[in-house]
């Protein structure tokens, strides 16, 4: 069985702050280095349960954080920024048996999470088809476009809350709660273990049966509501983009490789 791990930081073990994720200040290290552990043991899990095969892609920041020497040998990690759409799923293909997201976080303009946020600091949200889009759905549609199953997801109590409405049938493992500016952290420990716990039931889940894709929409209505009016009348002027109001622009498009792409432009 061959796995694709899409791996964030926002989501690990005891991470609250937006100065714990940029590599320019000195809390950091410590949080690139436990979203390395929890990605070694999720494989780890998921290797025992019968993944023979696992590739992950480094999805936070410039792609550099997860420490590529303590891979196992049936690991191979994807470091850096292709430039491609697909962003952090970048290198699925149709050759992967299942998906796994490990450190989502809530999207862009949910109150449950104090650095919730969607690809960048630039939305106050963005809404796919009148619904708050985060990270977990965007990817998860990108994986759907290629006929493959996700089965894992971690992170924060409404990502994952909001992953099971999605895709009912994903293994979730809730590491940290939000309320306002306050986050609730569950200890490394029970944390890894959640992890491991939910990363072995994903794969056996894969093997025991045929798990259905998410469904794909037929049409997609894709908006942006930008926090700076300047930012939403430059990218106003993106190809197929129009302007709703003075800080929100809408796309309409019938291809998800047109709404991917265009959200790896007018978010940045």
């Amino acid at each position: 069985m061959k796995i694709f791990i899409s791996a964030d930081i926002e989501g690990c073990a005891g991470l609250s702050f937006t100065d714990e994720t940029h590599k320019n200040e000195s809390v950091y290290q410590r949080y690139a280095e436990e979203m390395t552990n929890e990605v070694v043991a999720v494989c780890e899990a998921a290797h025992a349960a019968g993944a023979t095969a696992i590739v992950v892609k480094d999805g936070h920041g410039d792609a550099s954080n997860i420490n590529p020497l303590a891979m196992p040998e049936y690991v191979t990690l994807i470091r850096g920024k292709s430039g491609h759409p697909y962003n952090m799923m970048f290198g699925l293909d149709e050759t992967f048996d299942g998906v796994f997201f490990l450190g989502y976080h809530a999207a862009a303009g949910n109150p449950e999470f104090a650095i919730s946020h969607t690809s960048t600091g630039n939305s106050q949200y963005i809404r796919l088809n009148g619904r708050y889009m985060s990270e977990f759905m965007l990817n998860t549609y990108t994986a759907s476009s290629l006929g493959i199953p996700v089965l894992f997801l971690s992170g924060d109590e409404a990502v994952c809350r909001d992953a099971r409405e999605l895709a009912p049938h994903i293994s979730t493992a809730e590491i940290k709660r939000g309320v306002g500016g306050a986050t609730f952290c569950t200890p490394q420990k029970l944390a890894i273990e959640r992890l491991c716990e939910a990363a072995k039931t994903a794969v056996e889940n894969r093997r025991k049966s045929s798990i259905p894709i998410v469904d794909l929409p037929e049409e997609f209505i894709y908006e942006v509501t930008y926090k700076d009016w300047k930012k939403a009348y430059q990218m106003s002027f993106y190809p197929g983009m129009e302007q709703v109001d003075r800080f929100t622009n809408r796309l309409k498009a019938k291809c998800w490789m047109e709404v991917i792409t265009a959200h790896s432009f007018v978010v940045y």
